[in-house]
């Protein structure tokens, strides 16, 4: 076992780590965070996207004492702590960018990094998003939520 201590959410968290455990794991087990979802377990359909130090991973990918002493935040940290939505999160029910809701955690925190990384045109959004897989299709409302964010974000 593994002491690490890292940030999840903006609170301290310390735990001893299997070396093998995966940051989801981690999440989703130990911590309760389960907003962030297991998806493939391989990382090819994005549902586990969490950010680590302010850029997008795949925690799925990601062994969790690899984010001892760094921070994390996952979907249950984006909104604000009165529970008001974040605006991408309220994009998302506005351009109805979810249908079954599964991948949605994965898409609003590869959004959230699209638009930190300054992509704001259609075709930046998609590539920028073609990591994360919706089987619903949502994939119109997504793409409208983020280009709405983006361009109030420039403005």
């Amino acid at each position: 076992m593994v002491e690490t201590a890292l940030t999840v959410n903006g609170g301290t968290v310390r735990v001893a780590l299997d070396p093998r455990e995966s940051l989801l794991d981690l999440l989703r087990e130990q911590l309760g965070l389960t907003g962030t979802k297991k998806g493939c377990d391989q990382g090819q359909c994005g549902a586990c996207t969490v950010h680590v130090d302010g850029r997008r991973v795949l925690s799925c990918l990601t062994p969790a004492v690899q984010a001892n002493g760094r921070s994390v935040t996952t979907i249950e940290g984006v909104a604000d702590p009165d529970g008001t939505l974040h605006p991408l999160q309220q994009a998302f029910i506005d351009h109805d960018a979810l249908q079954c809701g599964y991948c949605t955690p994965g898409q609003v925190m590869s959004g959230l990094a699209c638009i930190a990384e300054g992509h704001a045109a259609d075709d930046e959004i998609r590539e920028s998003l073609s990591g994360n897989l919706c089987r619903c299709g949502a994939y119109v409302g997504i793409v409208a939520a983020v280009r709405d964010v983006a361009r109030r974000e420039e403005s």
